[in-house]
C-alpha cells in the first residue's frame, strides 16, 4: 500500500507545483488508513488550502490507495507538537 500512497502522491505534485506548492507524506498509518502531509510553497500559506486538501488531494488518494480513510495536513488537522505527543 505505501508504494500505491507514493505513486498517488507523484501524480498529485504537478498541479500543486503548478500553483507553486508542493506536499510531502510526512507518515502513514497503515493500519488505520490514516496519512499525515505537509502542504509546503504557496500551498502552505494559501487560505483555500483545507479545501484543496479534502476536496482534492484526500479524494484522489482515497480513490488510488486501498484501504486509505483520512489525509490530514500538518498546520490544518494538527500541529507539529499534537503529532510528536501522538494525537
Amino acid at each position: 500500500m505505501q508504494a500505491a500512497l507514493l505513486e498517488a502522491v507523484e501524480a498529485i505534485r504537478p498541479a500543486l507545483q503548478s500553483d507553486g506548492g508542493d506536499m510531502r507524506v510526512l507518515d502513514y498509518d497503515e493500519e488505520a488508513g490514516i496519512v499525515n502531509v505537509e502542504l509546503l510553497g504557496a500551498c502552505g500559506g494559501c487560505p483555500m488550502s483545507s479545501m484543496t486538501l479534502k476536496a482534492g488531494i484526500e479524494r484522489i488518494l482515497k480513490d488510488r490507495v486501498p484501504g486509505l480513510n483520512e489525509v490530514r495536513a500538518k498546520g490544518i488537522d494538527f500541529d507539529v507538537d499534537a503529532m510528536s505527543e501522538g494525537h
